[in-house]
């Protein structure tokens, strides 16, 4: 059972919805390279307004993707693309229902 995550909400500068959907969407290539990422996500809510949730089965897996290839993906690009602090929360899962 999945332990721990990560919820990221993000706010696309404007003109950059589009370029920021396109960015999201191909984060989920880096996957392969986080074992430990158990569940990961990319939303849209509305035209600028995004977010990440991942969940991971301990705190080791969590602490592995905050240092991983997809959360440096989002460094380098979040002046560029994003407005506004950039706030991780890390919540507990309480429960969960997982295909496998």
């Amino acid at each position: 059972m999945t332990k721990v995550a990560l919820y990221v909400e993000l706010k696309a500068k404007a003109g950059k919805e589009e370029e920021v959907a396109a960015f999201l969407k191909s984060a989920v290539g880096l996957l392969t390279q986080e074992p430990q990422t158990v569940a990961w996500f990319a939303v849209r809510f509305d035209l600028n307004t995004f977010a990440i949730f991942d969940a991971f089965d301990g705190e080791d897996g969590r602490q592995a993707h905050l240092n991983g290839p997809i959360a440096a993906a989002l460094m380098a690009r979040y002046d560029e693309l994003f407005e506004g602090p950039l706030a991780i929360k890390k919540p507990d899962v309480l429960a969960d229902r997982l295909p496998g």
